[in-house]
């Protein structure tokens, strides 16, 4: 299935050339009726001799009219470019032919129309200024046909020749990540909200869920239509009208985004490869303010200059553009940039989800560079670069690259050593090479400071290692690598290198000693006093010398073990046990035996009924 696209000057006779290709009216508002001029988006569909289907976009050519024909061609696979022969190429049509050239539309034909007004040297004179002015743009070498929409002269031939032109044009990708965006909203009563389209990246099937973005809501497609036939799926390329559940359509807007829910965020900061138009009388400076036109969306944005402080007309170079609000796009779009009284230019988006990125910079610039005409591995590692650690869904998403070129990529360079993977299935998290050993480095540059500050604690608690590494949900994954790999050693709630031994001061020994000490002569009634500094006593618990039963009480692990056992068996024996019999059997005080039963409580070894303790 394929698009095509109308463009050129005001009263050229666009909509009446479809009408005579197709024998539909694209007009098909009142006003539009009444002025005899296209306001907004029209739709027609053609079928080919050949069988070939297309649907049409018919635009507007009225200056004031611009940003309307900007949503309509985005989509487009085929320009018909039209042009009266009683006027040749005026305002619009240039203005047109610019926006298609930086959109990046290859494949053309130009409809020379009202040829029953005009003689035949007028004719061939109108066909010979408009091949020169096509042969700077994409669409040079495209056939220029004459016709006359009212005696249908040149008709068929132009259907033969738009045929041709079809059959040469490749059919729209599929990355699996259906796109729908949005250009009109309506009711149709009985049904509800209809949006209309040209599905890009990918199918939709009816039932299948989805979601809007950036609107941020989640409906379910009742119904699709192609040319107004319904079907069960919508493939890539094709005009499709979705009728969307639970939506209204004051929710929506024109340039929203129907789309698989999950995979696609929006942005407010874009880097692109900027062109100017050759044209213009001024060029635009770092800075400037600037209306922002993808496929069906618009918005007020601010130009970031990376390369220099003017932009001069016809000049190239790199740019960062900053969304006033946000809007749903994809790496590799195409985008017009205009003035409120023209168009600039426009271009690629190189980095549809970006970082302010420092001007002036010769490896910013090599890096972007990669990312625009490298090869799937290349701008896999040049996307990892400055955006890593990257989620194998937010990696496809942002590199844009069908599944079938991006799976066998990553297998490469991985195997190949250039990416380390870590975890499974979709929730697998790549680095390049590079940054996963900035991340090592920086995780045991991060336990090597806190050994040396804390020489006397077993290792670095996880919760403030996390924190660290900034990793988020991420950081288990990390920690698993870095433990398979022997790097580090998990031991409990912490982390330690593993040549870490805990190495005490003799006066930290000494104390250590004499709190023993003071325990095999108190068993039942430990002193308090003589409790060393938490990072000792952990030392003590650690090693299995010590149990803390609350902040003020510490039994030595032999006394511990036997007080348990021995409560343990008086339960078996009688089946409940006071506090008062507890402490007799030991010949401790209640401050003691009260803290140790509270702990077997916590421990799931005694429970307490009204005044006595019986086995959990």
């Amino acid at each position: 299935m394929f698009v095509l696209g109308t463009a050129g000057h005001i009263d050229h006779g666009k909509s009446v050339l479809v009408q005579a290709l197709t024998g539909m009216d694209p007009d098909r508002l009142r006003e539009e009726k009444e002025r005899g001029m296209t306001i907004d988006l029209g739709f027609a569909w053609l079928k080919f001799p050949s069988g070939r289907e297309a649907g049409i976009v018919d635009v507007p050519g009225h200056e004031r009219f611009v940003k309307n024909m900007l949503a309509g061609v985005g989509g487009i696979d085929l320009a018909l470019v039209v042009v009266a022969a009683n006027e040749g190429i005026m305002p619009q049509t240039r203005e047109h032919l610019a926006i298609l050239d930086l959109i990046g539309v290859k494949r053309g034909v130009v409809a020379v129309t009202k040829k029953d007004l005009v003689d035949d040297d007028m004719l061939a004179l109108v066909k010979m200024e408009v091949e020169e002015l096509i042969a700077t743009t994409t669409l040079a070498g495209s056939p220029v046909v004459a016709v006359s929409s009212v005696t249908k002269e040149g008709v068929p031939e132009l259907l033969q020749i738009l045929d041709a032109q079809l059959e040469k044009t490749e059919t729209k990708k599929d990355t699996g990540h259906p796109r729908l965006p949005i250009d009109r909203i309506f009711t149709i009563a009985g049904a509800g909200t209809v949006v209309t389209g040209t599905l890009i990246d990918g199918a939709l099937t009816v039932g299948q869920e989805v979601e809007i973005v950036p609107a941020g809501l989640k409906s379910r497609i009742r119904a699709l239509q192609t040319h107004k036939a319904k079907m069960d799926t919508a493939t890539p390329g094709s005009r499709v009208a979705a009728n969307l559940v639970g939506i209204e359509t004051a929710q929506l807007t024109r340039g929203d985004v129907v789309t698989r829910p999950g995979w696609l965020t929006s942005t407010k900061l874009i880097t692109v490869r900027l062109k100017l138009i050759d044209y213009l009388k001024r060029g635009i400076k770092h800075g400037a303010e600037v209306s922002f036109h993808t496929l069906a969306a618009e918005a007020m944005a601010k130009v970031r200059l990376l390369e220099s402080e003017t932009l001069q007309p016809g000049a190239e170079t790199w740019a960062q553009l900053m969304l006033e609000t946000p809007l749903a796009i994809v790496n590799g779009d195409r985008f017009i940039i205009r003035s409120p009284m023209e168009t600039l230019g426009g271009g690629e988006i190189i980095d549809a989800h970006a970082r302010r990125l420092r001007r002036f910079k010769p490896d910013v610039i090599k890096n972007l560079k990669v990312k625009e005409s490298g090869a799937a591995d290349e701008v896999i590692l040049a996307l990892l670069e400055t955006k890593q650690p990257l989620e194998y869904s937010a990696l496809t998403a942002q590199a844009n690259i069908p599944p079938a070129e991006l799976a066998p990529a990553l297998e490469s360079l991985v195997k190949e050593k250039r990416v380390v993977v870590l975890g499974e299935g979709e929730h697998r998290l790549f680095f390049t090479a590079g940054g996963w050993k900035n991340l090592s480095d920086k995780a045991l540059g991060a336990l090597a400071e806190y050994h040396k500050k804390y020489p006397a604690r077993p290792g670095m608690p996880r919760a403030e290692f996390a924190t660290r590494l900034r990793l988020g949900n991420f950081v288990n994954m990390a920690l698993e690598a870095l433990t398979r790999q022997g790097a580090l050693v998990a031991e409990g709630v912490t982390l330690r290198l593993p040549s870490h031994e805990v190495k005490l001061t003799t006066a930290q020994q000494g104390k250590i000693d004499a709190f023993l000490k003071a325990l095999a002569a108190e068993p039942y009634a430990p002193p308090s006093d003589l409790i060393p500094e938490p990072d000792l006593l952990n030392i003590l618990i650690a090693q299995g010398k010590v149990v803390k039963v609350s902040d003020a009480i510490v039994f030595s692990t032999k006394a511990y073990d036997e007080m348990k056992s021995k409560i343990t068996a008086q339960l078996k024996k009688n089946g409940k046990i006071t506090l008062g019999e507890v402490r007799d059997m030991f010949g401790s005080s209640r401050k003691y035996v009260q803290a140790l039963l509270e702990h077997l409580d916590r421990e799931k070894v005694t429970k307490r009924v009204g005044d006595d303790r019986v086995l959990y």
